[in-house]
């Protein structure tokens, strides 16, 4: 099987509530930096994907993403956000 047809089949896993295929993408996505597949996963509903996408960002110091992702409601990035500038 292809890396390609296995993320399609976690993707499609996750989307009917798989939390250990929702677990898996998170963790790829991190490793590889994948920022869409996080807002992705983040977008439907995925704590951890929030978090390792505001980890990133951090890491990358991506204020836009930081801004977005803080103008949504999430505390965390606000947070990061400060810490990065004085804002």
């Amino acid at each position: 099987m292809s890396d390609d047809d296995e993320l399609a089949m976690l993707r499609e896993r996750a989307a009917v509530g798989d939390r250990d295929a929702t677990d898996q993408l998170v963790e790829l996505a991190g490793e590889s930096g994948d920022l869409d597949e996080l807002r992705r996963l983040a977008a439907a509903g995925s704590s951890d994907a929030a978090a390792v996408l505001i980890e990133l960002a951090g890491e990358r110091e991506d204020l836009d993403e930081l801004r977005e992702l803080a103008a949504a409601g999430s505390e965390d990035a606000q947070d990061v956000l400060a810490e990065l500038t004085d804002e």
